[in-house]
């Protein structure tokens, strides 16, 4: 199988709810993203599918939803007020609390089969860089 990589940057602000120590604040991350796609067969040009549609598709619901936003876990109530405070604050509420992990596990799972849907193409692999030290990795 040929695997084909976007690798996507975006910076947004989380707090992991219920942490332990310093995570528990509110604080942000410049992530990048490597979205990994796969298809059956390589299309009449010889790709899995063209890097710029995985951008748009991907890179830009991330765009639309993360880049320059908070994410929260829909129960965290203190920092769903505080981002309610502040006017015009991007904001996505998840069901998990928003670690790498689970951000990955939503791009593979969520993101990439509604935005690849029809396309022939699908995530096989998310790894998500948090930091320059720190990275999660999902895979089907």
């Amino acid at each position: 199988m040929t695997t084909a990589v976007r690798r996507i940057q975006f910076c947004a602000g989380h707090r992991v709810w219920k942490h332990e120590h310093r995570c528990a604040n509110l604080h942000g991350h410049n992530y990048v993203a490597f979205v990994h796609a796969e298809a059956e067969q390589l299309d009449a040009l010889g790709r899995v599918i063209d890097f710029s549609v995985l951008k748009d598709k991907i890179g830009g619901w991330i765009d639309a939803n993360w880049d320059h936003g908070f994410i929260c876990h829909r129960e965290d109530s203190e920092a769903l007020r505080a981002m309610a405070s502040v006017p015009n604050q991007k904001l996505f509420e998840m069901d998990a609390n928003p670690t790498a992990e689970n951000l990955a596990d939503y791009l593979l799972r969520v993101v990439g089969p509604k935005q690849l849907n029809g396309s022939g193409v699908r995530l096989v692999r998310v790894v998500l860089w948090e930091t320059e030290n720190c990275y999660a990795e999902v895979s089907i």
